[in-house]
């Protein structure tokens, strides 16, 4: 039985981006040995999305299909200006179809996608 996700971020200075999500966005986690931190996340949801051509990422010697995270909010607005507290940085916040999203700039140089669904959402359904 599914029990879970586990979700891999890959980033060119992962130290930052670890203490980032930990300090900034205060997941909390456990280490997994020698100062790798697994955060947890909030509930998540996922949704297919159609390609017009493959869309991988390998790893361990397998094509798995690619992913894009976004992690969600209720207050964009409120959301970011928590984040600007702590040290953290977006970009400008748009109305798109699906919702108001902004990127979260992280130590590494990458951006992480951040928005307020306006479209029914998944989160209070457990399998």
């Amino acid at each position: 039985m599914i029990t879970g996700a586990h979700f891999l971020l890959y980033s060119r200075d992962a130290d930052a981006d670890r203490q980032y999500l930990r300090d900034v966005l205060g997941f909390t986690g456990v280490d997994a040995g020698h100062g790798w931190l697994i955060l947890g996340l909030p509930p998540a949801e996922i949704a297919v999305h159609p390609a017009g051509q493959s869309f991988v990422q390998k790893h361990a010697g397998h094509e798995l299909l690619g992913a894009v995270l976004y992690l969600m909010c209720d207050d964009i607005h409120a959301t970011v200006k928590a984040i600007a507290a702590k040290g953290g940085s977006a970009s400008e916040i748009e109305t798109v179809d699906w919702g108001i999203r902004t990127t979260l700039h992280l130590p590494s140089g990458s951006e992480l996608g951040l928005y307020q669904p306006t479209h029914p959402t998944a989160i209070a359904f457990r399998p």
